[in-house]
């Protein structure tokens, strides 16, 4: 019987010590000034962290990164600056390094009065972000058109994006280009170090106008999740995968059977160690919104049963990083409170913590986690305080 309650006692400890406690994160003093917002988090292969975030001061907009030495964010930089960025609360630009001192950023430029026409931009580093290139348009269509939800990864020596493009949503007669009556499209393209396009494609002919796509690298080639849309506006998570050099046709992940008439600018999170493959998302079933998880031990090509992590009252907002082959961080938004935790692909969910209080307003965007070495990054919109605050989480 003693036996029994000692063996008893050493699992309960093991699966409290094995669990992120709430005193474990820390907040630590971000880099970015007042008047900022729309952050981003990125970690490259040798583990160095980087943050972007825009600053607006009057009519001005300057997109800026930082880097974390000895846990602490370095002074920041100047990537870009402009009078005529489109700046929008879910659309945050982003920037991918790939560990050799090569880094590419984008941003949203506006290409007409139209509300929505606007360009992505981006510009590229060989230095690490000491100097940046003068930025280019992404895409070739030369169309007054909404272009934005960018998602980027290293791949191979290049880089592989990802983008939503509405070439086909606009009119072609004159003077009539706010009238939408095509379809949003999603494509992906291959730029190199120097921000040359070599290969470009369109993935998908028909998806959700306004939802974060997300990219990972798996040990077949890159794989692009985003949410699509069938002509009977149902608005289930789909991917695509480059496979043997050819892209694979949409598939749906799990057929949440989401049926809404507007797009509910919420889109998913994917990471990949390998083949192994984890996929976050936000959908609502019954008019009860849910955050799930799926893993995929194949790169993508099949998926096992769906987890549901939220706690009954959430808004979505989700990231995603996996921790190990077998094992994702999920964060997300329940309410105001910015939740996260760690769930493993057999189904076991660890308890919840609260990273953090902030809004469901718009304002407060889409905090962003991600990870180096035994530490798990943080970064949100502190829509109150109108500033951006980071925070870390030691984790085993």
């Amino acid at each position: 019987m003693k036996k029994t309650i000692f063996c008893l006692l050493i699992i309960l400890a093991s699966t409290f010590c094995n669990q992120p406690k709430i005193n474990q994160i820390r907040e630590f003093a971000s880099p970015a000034s007042d008047s900022c917002a729309q952050p981003y988090l990125f970690n490259d292969k040798n583990g160095t962290v980087y943050l972007t975030w825009i600053e607006k001061l009057k009519k001005q907009s300057t997109l800026k990164f930082s880097s974390i030495i000895n846990d602490a964010w370095t002074k920041p930089i100047s990537i870009a600056k402009g009078n005529n960025w489109f700046v929008n609360w879910a659309d945050y630009p982003i920037i991918a390094a790939d560990g050799k001192n090569n880094l590419i950023a984008t941003y949203l430029e506006k290409s007409d009065t139209a509300k929505f026409a606007y360009d992505v931009k981006y510009t590229t580093s060989i230095n690490n972000g000491n100097t940046w290139t003068q930025s280019k348009i992404l895409h070739n269509d030369k169309k007054l058109a909404e272009h934005g939800f960018v998602s980027m990864m290293p791949y191979d020596e290049n880089f592989f994006i990802s983008w939503l493009d509405g070439r086909n949503t606009i009119s072609e007669k004159p003077g009539t280009h706010n009238g939408h009556h095509g379809e949003m499209t999603i494509r992906g393209a291959i730029l190199t170090k120097e921000g040359i396009k070599e290969k470009e494609w369109e993935l998908d002919n028909r998806v959700c106008d306004c939802c974060q796509t997300s990219v990972a690298i798996t040990d077949n080639g890159p794989v692009v999740v985003y949410r699509d849309r069938s002509e009977d506006e149902i608005r289930d998570m789909a991917i695509v995968r480059l496979v043997n050099g050819k892209w694979t046709a949409p598939k749906i992940i799990f057929p949440d059977g989401w049926k809404i008439m507007g797009c509910p600018v919420n889109g998913p999170k994917v990471d990949a160690i390998g083949n192994n493959l984890a996929i976050a998302w936000f959908s609502i079933n019954d008019n009860k919104g849910q955050v799930k998880i799926i893993f995929s031990l194949d790169g993508g090509e099949s998926f096992g049963t769906p987890i549901q992590i939220d706690e009954g009252t959430p808004i979505g907002r989700v990231d995603l990083l996996m921790l190990d082959e077998k094992s994702a961080f999920v964060s997300w938004m329940e309410g105001s409170d910015i939740k996260a935790l760690k769930v493993n692909s057999n189904g076991i969910i660890e308890k919840s913590i609260i990273v953090a209080t902030s809004s469901d307003a718009r304002a407060s965007g889409f905090p962003q986690i991600t990870k180096s070495r035994n530490k798990i990054f943080f970064a949100w919109t502190d829509e109150k305080e109108k500033r951006i605050k980071t925070a870390m989480l030691d984790f085993k």
